[in-house]
């Protein structure tokens, strides 16, 4: 088993359950969060290697958690996990890497390589 632990911020609980599926499935442990604020008290106490961000929280945006992450650590990578396809390459550019939620519409992290 993976001593690797990976952060999952999703506010949809149908897509934090499938994301805490596949990441176990594959041997990372795993621990998660539905708010920014529980995120944010989570990554400060859990020791986690990376972070699985959606965007749009409940209680806060995902890039004002994820500057609060780098403050905390800056060493561990906060990728941005989110379908809202308004966001802009400005944006792209707070995170480590973009991972795109399929179901909605909007670009993709391939598109900014073009």
């Amino acid at each position: 088993m993976s001593t690797i632990r990976v952060l999952c911020v999703e506010n949809q609980p149908h897509y934090l359950d499938i994301l805490l599926v596949m990441l176990k499935a594959t041997g990372y442990q795993v621990v998660s969060a539905t708010t920014g604020i529980e995120a944010l008290m989570l990554f400060a106490q859990e020791g986690v290697h990376g972070v699985l961000l959606e965007y749009d929280l409940p209680d806060v945006v995902g890039s004002v958690v994820r500057s609060e992450m780098k403050r905390i650590r800056p060493d561990v990578p906060v990728l941005l996990f989110s379908g809202v396809g308004k966001q802009t390459e400005f944006l792209i550019r707070f995170f480590d890497a973009y991972l795109r939620n399929h179901e909605k519409p909007g670009w993709a992290y391939s598109d900014l390589d073009s």
